[in-house]
């Protein structure tokens, strides 16, 4: 545990979390942009359909979250011995340096492959991050510790992300990743001056850390994330379009719209690292359920300025309240294998943030409409409530977890 003065606790956890108001800022801001990036990118196929060109630039979000998944247990495993500041100062350059690459590309490919580059460090980051955080709070919370992490994204949902889609809307989509750059260069100062020392694990091999994926629960709690979240993800990525086709609001009502979205996110986030410190499972249960109420409101209701907004606040409150159950569990299943599972569960929710995106524009595609993802994202509900089901059932019976495959 790293012990400091009360004041200088406080900032470092600003300063990480600042570094969660950018990954925030850049994985979110494509959603409130996507017609103004498929109009760009895709003129040839906007001007003949809208609809299927936004669908198609709905694969940037799935490229960013492709990246993620690729990066999050690949960094994770190989740097768990590497000095923890020092690795964070490494994993912010790289968001630099990714996200100018994906505001200056010229071409739809290239941005997509600069999108997928700017993925690679997150999970690791939201995975170092909350270690250092939760050495810096103490025994016992843990789970508020992975939270005040997670809040520097919550609350760029309801700052950054409203304000940088304003920017990109009055201005040019490449303006606004510029100005997330921005972000993470200030992040890199942030981390460099206020956030201690902290060693890497000596004793952390590829080998020890890669045990963690032979354990059941472990792989449950990441499934758990990534079928829950790709219900979200399945309609955050295609909010801008169900504002102004189906609640048939203005442009200009869009950041509103985020703005109550992250205002969700940031209460539940808070809400469930308390509630995670006092009951894992029974947290989860409980934002399953209100998840499922949200997504089958906004389903039916969403032709309503006021269905929308109560219940896309449901649905980021609902969503935004398991990532730190979710992350808390890993770490209670993962044994000593801390540094790969905090990065693996942000994997998880970056493959559920792909699934959501990829399903839902399937739909839109296909001709069902703006709501379809809504229904997607329910769908993906029920197997993810299965999971939770299977992971409390083998708990409670103290199975002992068997070995899937030597490492």
């Amino acid at each position: 545990m790293t012990t400091l003065t009360p004041a200088r606790a406080r900032l470092a956890l600003l300063a990480l979390a600042l570094g969660g108001f950018g990954i925030g800022a850049t994985e979110f801001v494509a959603m409130g942009l996507l017609p103004n990036l498929a109009q760009d990118l895709l003129p040839g196929l906007y001007a003949d359909s809208p609809a299927v060109a936004n669908a198609r630039a709905g694969s940037l979000v799935s490229a960013y979250a492709l990246g993620v998944v690729v990066g999050a247990p690949t960094i994770a495993a190989l740097a768990a011995r590497f000095p923890r500041k020092q690795l964070l100062l490494v994993l912010v350059a790289a968001f630099t340096i990714g996200t100018v690459a994906s505001a200056l590309l010229p071409s739809f490919g290239l941005v997509l492959a600069a999108r997928f580059a700017a993925g690679l460090p997150h999970g690791a980051y939201f995975g170092v991050a909350a270690l250092v955080a939760a050495s810096i709070m103490g025994p016992g919370k843990r789970g508020q510790g992975v939270a005040l992490v997670l809040s520097g994204l919550t609350i760029a949902n309801v700052i950054g992300v409203p304000t940088i889609t304003y920017l990109g809307q009055m201005t040019s989509w490449r303006i606004a990743y510029l100005a997330v750059a921005a972000i993470f260069a200030a992040t890199f100062v942030a981390i460099a001056y206020l956030v201690p020392f902290q060693p890497g694990d000596p004793d952390a091999t590829m080998g020890r850390e890669l045990r963690a994926f032979g354990r059941i629960q472990v792989w449950l709690a990441l499934l758990i994330g990534a079928v829950g979240f790709g219900g979200f993800f399945a309609v955050y990525t295609y909010i801008s379009p169900l504002v102004t086709e189906v609640t048939r609001l203005g442009t200009g009502f869009v950041p509103v719209v985020l703005v109550v979205v992250g205002v969700g996110m940031t209460l539940g986030n808070f809400l469930g690292g308390w509630t995670a410190d006092r009951n894992v499972m029974g947290s989860i249960f409980t934002y399953f359920g209100l998840f499922v109420i949200a997504l089958t409101g906004l389903a039916l209701t969403s032709q309503t300025t006021a269905g929308l907004l109560v219940f896309v606040f449901l649905i980021g409150f609902a969503a935004s309240a398991l990532s730190p159950a979710i992350q808390t569990r890993l770490m209670d299943v993962a044994g000593d294998s801390q540094t790969l599972a905090a990065a693996a569960n942000h994997a998880s929710l970056n493959l559920g943030n792909a699934l959501g995106a990829l399903l839902g524009g399937v739909t839109i595609a296909a001709g069902f409409g703006y709501v379809s993802p809504t229904w997607v994202g329910l769908i993906l509900c029920a197997p993810g409530i299965a999971l939770a089901v299977t992971a409390l059932l083998l708990q409670r019976r103290r199975v002992t977890e068997p070995v899937l495959a030597p490492v």
